[in-house]
């Protein structure tokens, strides 16, 4: 008796449509969606964290490993889980993938996932993986290669340019114009890893901010910043002591 009248009152759960809202009610999932606030781990971190919060577009330079992409990354996925953006869009050069994206088969998507593997993964284990196919697929997360980009226009968006030292000054121009209202725009590269037989559009960039004095930090890390690794300290240490 007992057992059936169990039975029937799941039944008229399931009808009614509350007894899922009531089961699955927030300690358990709320809690997997608490994250802690992204940690400067030295002081130039906290600088580029400081503008990423002060400004709408911020520059940031330095070697690999200082957590350039990473912090950026993570911030986006900060604005955007907390709904304070609707859109983040990921981009950069095909230098020095040799401008060859159309020799890979696929979709656009398909030939740009592996550059930008590394952003994604910061995003991913920010907002979960089920989450950023989702926003994949509804286009709430785009990857925008540069053949693509002239007469696109974004608002409302965190806007990600990935080393961008391989930016033409044509290219970043192109870029930056897309730019509407309501948007982060993080440019993010090395200057001294440029692959251009032509001038870098970043060091353009950088070189028009301090002429005209445009409202644009420029934050710079350096070697002593590097975060990655002993291993990947010692070797960016190494080339640059070889002038490589």
């Amino acid at each position: 008796m007992g057992k059936n009248l169990n039975k029937k009152r799941r039944r008229a759960d399931r009808v009614s449509g509350t007894a899922e809202i009531i089961n699955f009610q927030k300690p358990k999932f709320e809690a997997e969606r608490i994250l802690p606030p992204i940690k400067a781990l030295n002081p130039t971190q906290a600088d580029y964290l400081d503008a990423l919060r002060k400004f709408p577009q911020v520059i940031v330079l330095g070697p690999a490993g200082t957590g350039k992409t990473w912090i950026a990354a993570t911030h986006a996925a900060d604005l955007f889980r907390n709904r304070r953006i609707d859109k983040i869009i990921l981009t950069r050069p095909n230098v020095p993938c040799g401008r060859s994206l159309g020799f890979f088969p696929g979709s656009l998507e398909d030939k740009f996932a592996p550059w930008a593997a590394p952003v994604v993964e910061a995003i991913k284990d920010r907002i979960g993986k089920s989450a950023y196919e989702i926003a994949l697929k509804n286009g709430s997360i785009e990857m925008v290669p540069f053949e693509v980009m002239r007469g696109r226009s974004w608002k409302n968006a965190f806007v990600l340019l990935d080393e961008a030292q391989n930016a033409t000054p044509a290219e970043i121009k192109t870029f930056l114009t897309r730019i509407g209202e309501d948007c982060t725009v993080v440019i993010n590269g090395d200057i001294s890893q440029c692959d251009l037989d032509v001038g870098s559009g970043l060091r353009t960039v950088i070189e028009m901010i301090d002429r005209q004095n445009l409202p644009v930090p420029v934050v710079e890390f350096g070697r002593g910043d590097i975060v990655r690794s002993g291993i990947c300290a010692m070797w960016v240490n190494a080339f640059e002591e070889a002038h490589i």
